[in-house]
Order: structure tokens, then C-alpha cells, then sequence
């Protein structure tokens, strides 16, 4: 079982998030429920890629990188949401838990729905963490490696900077 830490992503995600802040007069307190949203929105954009659920088509999944790609925006609205909810520290340890990769994805809209239930009170960051966990969880099963997502996050960011600076 191999534990990665994702400490520094949260500063990097913030910096981003101030700057959309900044430009578009949003914070964290109103836009909770709409980056909930873009996560699962995101989340069924990568499943889309996998392919997973295409029990009907004998089209393979896309290319690596495209599936990188979505699961990194789907990283890029979870680290966002953890950083409105005051998290700073995250490590996480693999483990394959014996899903598909259709139960790991219909485990993480559970999760997440569970998050939208908390209404306006605010979210429970024990039910963001179980919902992290199962979104990395994806990683193992699709054969990837952590890295590999942090650099897709890594050069999204990038674009993302870009995108603020272009009026995207």
C-alpha cells in the first residue's frame, strides 16, 4: 500500500482559486454547491473517456492523456472544494478495493451526493475525505500512477492561469 501526501497541491489550488475569486467577485462561501457541481460534472467527463459504462460500443477507451486531462479537472474542483473547507493536509494510501471502475466512479457521485445533503449548513470535510479517497482510488484501477495525475493537474493549472489571464 503506498501513501502519497497532497499537501502542496492545496496552496497551489488556492492561489488559482484567488485569482478567479479576484477577477470574477466569487469566494469560496458562495460558489461551495457550484464547484460540487463542476466536480461531478468533470467526473462524468472522465467516465465518459474511460468508457466504462459503454457496455454497448466496442470503441476502446481515448488515449491516456485525454483521460489524464479529465481526471485532472475533476483534482483541480475537489482540491478546490477541500480548500473551502479549511484543509491544508491530505495524505492518502492506495488500496485496491475491489471495484471496476464503474463501482469506483457510482461510488464517488454517492459520495458526493452525500456532500450535497449537507445543504447550506456547509459540507462535512469527513465526507469531503471519503470522497478524495474514492476519487484517487480511480487511479490504481486504471492502471495509473499518482504522478501522472499531478503533472495532467500541473499543466491544467497552467492553462487555467491562461485562461484567467486570456477573460475565459
Amino acid at each position: 500500500m503506498r501513501e502519497v501526501a497532497l499537501d502542496h497541491l492545496f496552496p497551489l489550488q488556492r492561489e488559482l482559486d484567488e485569482r478567479i475569486a479576484e477577477r470574477h467577485g466569487s469566494s469560496y462561501g458562495k460558489t461551495m454547491r457550484e464547484r460540487l457541481l463542476a466536480f461531478l460534472v468533470e467526473l462524468g467527463e472522465f467516465a465518459n473517456e474511460t468508457r466504462c459504462f459503454k457496455f454497448w460500443s466496442l470503441k476502446g477507451p481515448s488515449p491516456k492523456e485525454r483521460i489524464l486531462e479529465e481526471y485532472a479537472d475533476g483534482l483541480h474542483f475537489l482540491l478546490s472544494l477541500g480548500a473551502g473547507l479549511g484543509v491544508e493536509s491530505y495524505s492518502h494510501s492506495f488500496r485496491e478495493e475491489g471495484n471496476s471502475l464503474t463501482e469506483q466512479i457510482l461510488l464517488c457521485y454517492s459520495l458526493a451526493g452525500e456532500l450535497v445533503e449537507e445543504g447550506e449548513e456547509g459540507m462535512d470535510p469527513r465526507k469531503y475525505a471519503l470522497l478524495f479517497s474514492s476519487y484517487l482510488n480511480l487511479l490504481p484501477i486504471l492502471g495509473y500512477e499518482f504522478e501522472e495525475a499531478e503533472e495532467s493537474y500541473m499543466r491544467k493549472r497552467e492553462e487555467n492561469f491562461r485562461r484567467q489571464e486570456e477573460g475565459y
